[in-house]
């Protein structure tokens, strides 16, 4: 790998304090771009040009990545060219003439209220029953990310406030709102397991660390599953859902984007069209010629 590209995300990791999954993301679109370069007889990336970073996007068209993909291996580059820049080591930052194929946004997949609550009021006193409720609640009720909910200690709570103190993407701190059935369920876990203010919340086998994001995925899904939901159930779903809920009922989308811990409010949009789907569904129950159709001779 380029000496450069390896400082970058040395940077990333200790300045930046990016996620693993995001450094990894990083790395793959950066050691992409070095193996392109030194295909085409580039040694060094930073000597690449706006032209050659085109050709580059191209090439990886041409080997079948998505539009959100190519976008993606951009943004790294202009990440790093910027990086590059800014430390006087390019006079120019290449990647800033290039632009990626727009891609669809596809709307996420929501539960509705009462699916919503149909998922998280599960019984109780099956094996486990007592932790999966407090999971489950707090997901829905403060939209926490899966990465969030699993480093999650004890002392990052305020049940008597109703309150969670969350280190999200970045090294980001942000304080969210935990519901009442959500304090109270972790009251619940908190007297069964016995946890003290250092210990995780949600701790693995062993006790020792905290329990892993895919255990976390997986039981999700069979907890779905028992509880009569067929919808593909994830950590994701129900962050999607707590946003789309609250915006629904407050209209809020600068809340929302606090709340989820954005840091652009572009990325919180999307709910203000979940947000129209739901009004129009109400609409057209609701309005007696919402549904009109038209007849013969309708003018356009």
């Amino acid at each position: 790998m380029s000496r450069y590209v390896a400082e970058f995300l040395d940077h990333l990791r200790v300045e930046r304090r990016m996620s693993a999954n995001t450094l990894d993301a990083y790395r793959r679109d950066l050691e992409a771009l070095v193996h392109w370069a030194s295909g085409v007889g580039v040694d060094d990336v930073a000597l690449l040009d706006g032209e050659r970073l085109r050709a580059f996007i191209a090439a990886e068209h041409r080997r079948g990545l998505t539009p959100k993909s190519l976008q993606r291996r951009l943004s790294a580059c202009r990440g790093f060219y910027g990086w590059l820049l800014k430390h006087a080591r390019i006079d120019a930052n290449p990647a800033g003439v290039v632009r990626a194929p727009k891609a669809a946004r596809k709307l996420p997949q929501v539960l509705d209220v009462d699916e919503a609550v149909q998922l998280v009021e599960l019984p109780t006193d099956a094996p486990l029953g007592v932790r999966d409720r407090a999971i489950l609640e707090l997901f829905y009720s403060s939209g926490l990310r899966l990465s969030e909910l699993c480093g999650l200690r004890w002392h990052d709570l305020d049940l008597a406030e109703g309150l969670v103190h969350v280190l999200g993407k970045g090294g980001k701190q942000r304080i969210v709102p935990v519901g009442s059935h959500a304090c109270a369920a972790l009251a619940a876990w908190r007297k069964e397991s016995g946890g003290k203010n250092v210990v995780h919340v949600f701790p693995g086998r062993g006790g020792e660390k905290s329990i892993t994001p895919r255990a976390v995925q997986l039981r999700l899904r069979q907890l779905a599953q028992r509880q009569g939901i067929f919808k593909r159930v994830h950590p994701h779903l129900l962050r999607h859902s707590f946003a789309t809920h609250v915006l629904e009922s407050s209209g809020d989308l600068r809340g929302v984007q606090e709340l989820l811990g954005h840091a652009d409010i572009g990325t919180t949009q999307i709910y203000t069209h979940l947000d129209f789907q739901h009004l129009a569904k109400v609409y057209d129950g609701a309005h007696p010629r919402a549904k009109r159709k038209r007849e013969k001779g309708d003018a356009d």
